[in-house]
């Protein structure tokens, strides 16, 4: 399997054309990517308004295949993968024997096998932490080193898309996948994403990219496509309470106070069940939730939260909101706190900024399907 970590950052196969396209690019995960291009603010408006590119080659792809794959999956995932029917596709964690989150994941149920988007961050350590579970007649891949990944999003991406396939994308529902010919070339697409708006996603093998980067431009153009970088894909999904693996979740977190109960399914056997299964029954000591903030705060990860003048937990993710054009954030509050109109404190370089938990998703006008 292929590390990016300790070597030199991977070049994704449009690394020419994001330079060229004035991209500010950044190491990220052992890759060079895109932060920016125009600006953030200017590129998060285009996906919410009409429709924009993302290269997200740099996350990590494995392919579970054999007799076994069902069981193993249902073994080391939370959500119930048997209830996936072929060409859908469901969110989903793995969880540590003490009810940790090792990684949230995309998992993909296809003819002949169960094909896992997972984290960039996290390749390494996801791919070794599932090899180190299997069992049987189950094997994994690691097609990361060999997998482009475009996404199209916004709420003109279908109109897009309409021009690179002949598929009947008015029948793809959200989280569900097809394999057709798209720009002449038989690909794997889904209709998910990162950011709330409508969207597909395509799955391209390294010696077809630069073809399809070519092909999605020139369809692009009538419909004033944009590049988007990194920058506003995390301001996308913030304003959607999408969490962020070391951000918002991570091995000290269990689904259940982060809000991921609806993607746990305690009628089955999984890593760490009993203790997900206790932290539902008892309800956790703190909640991940919305904040809105008052004033021209910026709020970012790490800032105190506080109760009462206390400290009492910190930012998750904090950003101001272009769509909103108000400061939003995340972050752990004591259940006490945790119900919608409970008021807290957030400081920012020695100022307190009083602070409104609101029902999620901050940004309601979203168009995925």
């Amino acid at each position: 399997m292929m590390s990016a970590s300790n070597t030199e950052p991977i070049k994704t196969p449009f690394y020419d054309f994001h330079v060229a396209a004035g991209a500010k690019m950044v190491e990220f995960a052992g890759y060079w990517m895109p932060i920016q291009y125009q600006g953030i603010t200017a590129e998060h408006l285009a996906v919410r308004k009409n429709i924009g590119l993302f290269d997200l080659t740099h996350m990590g792809e494995f392919e579970v295949t054999g007799s076994d794959a069902l069981a193993f999956l249902q073994k080391t995932t939370t959500n119930d993968v048997a209830a996936l029917e072929v060409g859908r596709i469901q969110y989903s964690c793995m969880t540590m024997p003490d009810g940790g989150i090792v990684d949230d994941l995309l998992v993909y149920r296809l003819p002949d096998r169960y094909f896992l988007v997972v984290n960039a961050s996290n390749m390494k350590k996801d791919f070794d932490w599932l090899q180190s579970h299997l069992f049987g007649d189950a094997k994994l891949t690691d097609i990361s080193p060999t997998t482009a990944l475009l996404a199209i999003q916004g709420p003109n991406a279908e109109k897009m898309m309409a021009e690179l396939t002949d598929y009947d994308l008015g029948s793809m529902v959200y989280y569900s996948c097809a394999t057709a010919k798209v720009g002449g070339m038989e690909l794997l697409f889904s209709r998910t994403g990162y950011t709330g708006e409508d969207g597909l996603e395509l799955y391209i093998p390294y010696d077809k990219a630069e073809a399809i980067w070519h092909t999605v431009i020139e369809a692009g153009k009538k419909h004033g496509l944009e590049f988007i970088g990194l920058g506003a894909r995390d301001s996308l999904r913030l304003e959607m309470k999408m969490a962020l693996y070391g951000n918002d979740i991570d091995e000290t977190t269990n689904p259940i106070e982060a809000g991921l109960s609806w993607i746990v399914n305690l009628d089955k056997d999984f890593i760490g069940k009993e203790v997900v299964a206790k932290a539902k029954a008892d309800k956790p000591d703190r909640r991940l939730v919305c904040l809105e903030l008052d004033g021209r705060a910026f709020p970012r990860h790490g800032h105190d939260i506080l109760v009462d003048g206390e400290m009492a937990g910190k930012v998750t993710s904090g950003t101001f909101s272009p769509s909103l054009q108000k400061p939003i954030a995340m972050g752990y509050v004591p259940r006490s706190h945790a119900k919608s109109g409970s008021t807290v404190e957030v400081a920012i370089r020695n100022k307190r900024f009083p602070a409104t938990v609101v029902k999620p998703p901050f940004y309601k006008d979203a168009s995925h399907k």
